[in-house]
């Protein structure tokens, strides 16, 4: 029996692993960082057996709470994830678990592998619509891939989609190639209307170097890059620092940043209220946008999110506030659950990498119906 780590997104420390009942375990911090939460490794020779994998460290965690009512994911082929039990008590979480083989996976959430990101970028490319372009490098050297998707010039609307800048929220890449792959479909009259009046620039991956490292929310110098959107270093941040040059490059209308949220079981979009010199407008247009979207998709809601930030007192440094500043536009940030969507549940698979990708294509219905007034 033995448990390994040593892959990509891979994240654990082995502290005993002695016996199926008896595997006890701790999550690494994101490099240079106090952060963690992510976990994901292989369980190897346990087939048919009762395992108690016992993480001891979840009491330190980022977001503790985010423990409470939460089922890890497994796998036995790295593709098809389901829930399994999990318990958190005493500041240890602990899975239990019969595998059906002699090899299972178990992670936080249903990865989403820089395999499969090079594939959704290089097989994205291949569409006579879409241009791919190397903006900068990350930490680790590795290329900040963003596609532009649709005819650039003309009075069309500027449309800008990320994902991942914190790594462990693997779901915001799922959503992002929800929305790739409608867009690309020839026989979806919404996406053919789309892109008569908008260009798309998605950058699916803000923070490879993270993602494949196995973190929560750090790049590989362990900042957390959605709080460094002021003033980017780009000896410490080049991730930010190039994406932000880009987008004053060439300009901005609408932005739509995907990420996970710990601890919410829902699906909500949170937005610039605390901006200095709030544009009401814009906000409205996030709002109508918000409304639209749980009428076409009832895994999401508005009833519950953040708390909204007093006007002029929203943190600069984080995306959402500082482009709808910069850009005077229309800007939000999209959160998933970890856990599952307490009013639309799945105990199955809880909230998963399927359910990520249709809030994608209904993320095109709800921007429809606000393109005009952008």
């Amino acid at each position: 029996m033995k448990i390994s780590s040593n892959f990509d997104s891979g994240n654990i420390n082995v502290i005993e692993c002695s016996a199926p009942g008896n595997i006890r375990l701790s999550i690494n911090n994101d490099k240079n960082s106090e952060f963690y939460q992510w976990f994901h490794f292989r369980l190897t020779g346990a087939k048919d057996q009762l395992c108690a994998l016992r993480i001891e460290n979840a009491a330190g965690a980022a977001y503790p709470n985010g423990w409470e009512n939460y089922q890890a994911v497994a796998s036995y082929d790295h593709e098809t994830w389901f829930r399994v039990s999990t318990v958190y008590k005493e500041g240890v979480l602990t899975i239990q678990h019969v595998p059906e083989t002699d090899s299972v996976y178990y992670a936080y959430f249903a990865p989403y592998s820089y395999d499969r990101h090079q594939e959704l970028v290089s097989t994205a490319a291949m569409n006579d619509r879409v241009s791919l372009e190397v903006i900068g490098e990350s930490c680790d050297g590795r290329d900040l891939d963003l596609l532009t998707i649709g005819e650039e010039g003309g009075e069309k609307k500027k449309i800008w989609i990320i994902a991942r800048q914190h790594p462990g929220e693997s779901m915001a890449e799922w959503m992002v190639e929800g929305i790739i792959s409608r867009l690309l479909d020839d026989e979806d009259a919404l996406s053919r209307e789309l892109l008569n009046k908008c260009v798309f620039y998605i950058m699916p991956n803000v923070n490879p170097d993270g993602s494949i490292r196995g973190h929560l929310r750090c790049n590989a110098k362990g900042q957390n890059l959605n709080r460094d959107w002021h003033d980017p270093n780009p000896a410490v941040s080049p991730e930010v620092y190039h994406l932000r040059n880009k987008m004053d490059e060439k300009g901005l209308d609408f932005s739509l940043d995907c990420h996970g949220d710990e601890t919410l079981p829902y699906n909500f979009i949170a937005c610039f209220e605390g901006v200095p010199e709030l544009n009401q407008y814009n906000l409205d247009t996030a709002y109508i946008f918000g409304n639209e979207l749980e009428k076409t998709n009832p895994d999401f809601q508005n009833e519950k999110g953040y708390m909204k930030n007093e006007p002029g007192t929203g943190n600069l440094g984080m995306s959402t506030n500082l482009i709808a500043h910069r850009f005077d536009a229309v800007a939000m940030t999209l959160e998933m659950p970890f856990k599952d969507t307490v009013d639309s549940p799945n105990p199955k698979t809880g909230w998963s990498p399927e359910r990520s990708i249709k809030l994608g294509y209904s993320s095109l219905d709800a921007l429809r119906t606000i393109v005009e007034r952008l």
